[in-house]
């Protein structure tokens, strides 16, 4: 029997870079569009869910193909609410109004929506792969290590941030010889509902990685939205050129 996998798209209306971003034409598509798409163009993911707090993105989310059952309360769609409040908040709903308990929920950003739908299903594998998991997160090699960073403490001195056991001096050292670190880059994250609703995390207390080291695009500013839509029409001309015919666009 095919895993049951829900793909979740958190969507607030209350942007505050680039005010209303979430439905901002980016390319010719709404900018929730994207994530949408790639979600029912995945080989594993069920149901595409967008999670919002705003009549106008969910009704734009319909209209893409997204399922939008409920409207997020304002207790988790503040400037501060963590995504795990978003995650435990849908599924108790889908739990408590249709008895719907998936496998596993896939977590797409729409501020990062150029992606490729075979990475995602590479992610899906991967947790699949592994029962003992309880979340795959997206990584890309950091471009600076925290083992060379610094903070200020109360009295005004640098301390730093990270220490290698029995390297008193680690900051000195040159950086091919301390760890590999990894940035969380948003990319895709897929996880099993038992860390979310039984651990209160995002990861639980075995992540895996997905190693995505490609260049990330997002739209934070309006000066990012150049790059983006660039970057997106050229994975639509390569799609095309794939397959033949041009993306699917609603009905």
């Amino acid at each position: 029997m095919d895993p049951t996998i829900l793909a979740l798209i958190p969507a607030r209306g209350g942007s505050k870079g680039v005010p209303r971003k979430n439905i901002l034409p980016i390319a010719g598509k709404p900018l929730i569009a994207y994530s949408i798409l790639q979600a029912l163009a995945s080989k594993w993911i069920k149901r595409v869910v967008v999670s919002t707090d705003d009549q106008e993105i969910a009704q734009v989310a319909r209209e893409w193909g997204a399922e939008v059952p409920f409207i997020r309360p304002e207790w988790c769609a503040g400037d501060a609410s963590p995504d795990i409040d978003v995650f435990r908040h849908a599924l108790s709903w889908f739990s408590e109004q249709e008895g719907y308990s998936p496998e596993l929920v896939v977590h797409l950003r729409p501020p990062g929506p150029v992606r490729r739908v075979e990475h995602i299903d590479e992610a899906i594998e991967l947790l699949l792969s592994h029962p003992e998991a309880d979340a795959i997160r997206s990584v890309s090699i950091a471009r600076q290590t925290p083992y060379k960073m610094w903070h200020v403490n109360q009295a005004g001195q640098l301390q730093p941030v990270l220490r290698m056991e029995n390297v008193p001096d680690c900051q000195s050292l040159p950086r091919q010889q301390l760890p590999v670190v990894y940035w969380q880059n948003g990319y895709v994250d897929v996880i099993r509902p038992r860390a979310i609703l039984e651990k209160q995390s995002m990861w639980g207390t075995c992540v895996l990685p997905y190693i995505h080291n490609e260049h990330l695009l997002e739209v934070d500013y309006p000066e990012d939205i150049p790059a983006v839509e660039e970057a997106l029409r050229r994975i639509e001309q390569n799609e095309e050129r794939t397959t033949g015919q041009a993306v699917r666009h609603p009905v």
